[in-house]
């Protein structure tokens, strides 16, 4: 617009300088664009003072917008600073803390696993003393032994003299029993020879642990034994008599999971399947979330039957 206006007065002045004055007439033209050039500068300054005066106004708005955008950028600066100084405070006050209390729960878990291993210890060391005990008692009950009657006794008691005559006042003694080795040696040695594969001796080994230690923490384990021999033997129907021993002769032992699977696991060998997954849905709900309860839930979905054990066994009895 300023321009425009610029050249109009330019063309206006251009040609008052150049068309001579000739007659009243042209005078009075010339006076009127004269008077119309004069307006156009006039509006032409008007029209430059007012955009000065928006030109400074914007120039100062601008000026304004930087300045409040450095005092912006100056306090997002100071805000991050102060923010990180605070976490570099917050991270120096709770390190130390933190790093106490990882120690101390780290030296917590050593002496967790000190005291379980301590534990094992004394259980391991009551079961030989146990043992011993026992075979203490069998010594002892060796030693009660009455002799037994010498040669020519009558069955009745008496000792016979010369001819077959029965002597009075000499009894004979009752049959000794057969005597029992040392617990801490025929469990020991029936493990080895299970591991062997030597089935026909392990049974025969673990039989006398029951028999002379048949009370001891020991004996579920042996009974328990003498099942899984079965089964490796493919006896399936002593094996369930035997996981059955365990279950009723021992309740809530070491081994009472491993029997109510293995019967279980048996039983199927045997066709009785609805035998068999009625026992793993008992060892499902008795002892949900364990690893064998976990493994009977797949045989039953193996077998078509429903389960709701919950997966990820975390303990093993």
């Amino acid at each position: 617009m300023l321009r425009r206006f610029a050249v109009c007065a330019l063309i206006a002045a251009t040609l008052m300088a150049v068309i001579p004055t000739r007659s009243p007439a042209a005078s009075k033209e010339i006076m009127e664009l004269q008077r119309d050039v004069a307006g156009l500068q006039e509006q032409l300054r008007v029209l430059k003072e007012s955009q000065d005066k928006q030109l400074a106004a914007l120039t100062v708005l601008v000026q304004q917008a930087l300045d409040s955008s450095k005092s912006s950028t100056t306090g997002v600066a100071v805000i991050q600073n102060n923010l990180q100084q605070s976490l570099r405070d917050m991270e120096a006050k709770v390190s130390a803390p933190v790093a106490g209390l990882s120690a101390r729960l780290d030296g917590m878990d050593q002496d967790m696993r000190t005291l379980q291993q301590s534990v094992s210890d004394l259980n391991g060391s009551m079961n030989k003393l146990q043992q011993q005990l026992a075979d203490l008692k069998n010594a002892v009950a060796v030693l009660a032994t009455p002799a037994p009657a010498p040669p020519g006794s009558t069955p009745g008691g008496g000792a016979t003299g010369p001819g077959g005559t029965a002597v009075p006042g000499i009894s004979g003694g009752a049959a000794a029993q057969q005597p029992c080795p040392a617990a801490s040696d025929l469990y020991p040695q029936a493990n080895a020879d299970k591991s062997a594969g030597k089935w026909d001796i392990a049974l025969s080994e673990f039989a006398e642990y029951l028999r002379c230690y048949g009370n001891l923490p020991l004996a579920p384990a042996a009974q328990y034994n003498i099942g899984a021999i079965h089964v490796q033997q493919g006896d399936y129907e002593s094996a369930v008599q035997d996981f059955d021993a365990v279950l009723e002769k021992y309740p809530e032992n070491s081994k009472t999971e491993d029997a109510m699977y293995s019967k279980g696991s048996a039983l199927v060998k045997l066709g009785r399947r609805t035998d068999g997954g009625d026992e793993f849905a008992q060892l499902i709900r008795h002892y949900p979330g364990t690893e064998l309860a976990v493994k009977a839930c797949d045989e039953r979905k193996k077998m078509g039957l429903n389960c709701a054990a919950p997966r990820g066994a975390t303990r093993k009895r």
